[in-house]
């Protein structure tokens, strides 16, 4: 079994770099700044359209080949187990994603000289990122978290997964209420209305998963608090956009005019 995933046109620099490869800490990337359910890829497929820059693999990918199949030698679908993991990375290298994307040689025959990269999550990886890579420019996306779970439940994505208990009382509000830190997040009000969604199209097991791992992820990751560092960058590094009042084209035409 091998120890790593490959990436494509990729590497970790466990020799010297060829003529065409370059540490993408020193290129001048794009950077997608967003937990899951802002509408990330969404925005990148509307920005490829308007322009020709490659996209490399994304957060899913390189957390695989870096993190995920070093650690635990096989696949893991489980958002929550994931999770886990790149916590434990992250105890060993605490830029997380940005030390780990910012580690990789590329080769710029195949990426070009200032891809776009989906995606870093949280203060702790921001900051490293541009502490440590200053080339690097960041486009942070924003929506509640209400909006997630709801756009969560909108998208056929298998590897929106958690295992663990559902509703098993009948009484989804109250379930609803009881996960873990689901207070901290959620009003009583933002409850209601995710209780209210249940209903043939959105079964109690379904939503609860999906309120799951906005938690999971909200515990690992505060995008606030990643936002907030943000602003405290030059206007020309880094751009912060909303996705619930812009539509995927207007995002793409916002980072279009900013870049």
């Amino acid at each position: 079994m091998s120890a790593r995933l490959p990436l494509p046109h990729l590497r970790l620099p466990d020799t010297p770099p060829a003529a065409d490869e370059q540490s993408l800490g020193h290129l001048p990337l794009t950077v997608v700044v967003g937990v899951t359910g802002v509408g990330k890829s969404t925005a990148l497929s509307a920005l490829q359209n308007l322009g020709r820059q490659k996209v490399l693999p994304n957060r899913r990918e390189v957390a695989d080949a870096v993190m995920i199949w070093p650690q635990a030698g096989r696949a893991v679908t489980d958002r929550e187990e994931r999770f886990a993991l790149t916590a434990q990375y992250r105890a060993g290298h605490p830029g997380g994603m940005a030390q780990a994307l910012g580690s990789l040689l590329a080769d710029t025959r195949h990426w070009g000289a200032a891809p776009l990269f989906d995606g870093l999550r949280g203060l702790d990886e921001v900051r490293y990122a541009a502490q440590h890579f200053p080339a690097w420019r960041f486009v942070a996306l924003g929506a509640p978290d209400t909006v997630r779970v709801r756009r969560l439940l909108g998208r056929a994505d298998g590897f929106d997964q958690v295992t663990g208990p559902s509703a098993t009382d009948g009484n989804l509000r109250s379930e609803l209420a009881a996960l873990s830190g689901g207070s901290a997040v959620f009003s009583p009000e933002d409850l209601d209305g995710l209780a209210a969604l249940e209903g043939p199209a959105c079964p109690a097991a379904e939503l609860l998963a999906k309120v799951r791992i906005v938690l999971s992820e909200r515990r690992q990751y505060d995008p606030a608090a990643a936002e907030t560092y943000l602003r405290t960058l030059p206007p020309q590094r880094a751009l912060i956009l909303d996705t619930v009042a812009l539509s995927p084209a207007q995002v793409a035409q916002a980072v279009q005019a900013w870049a």
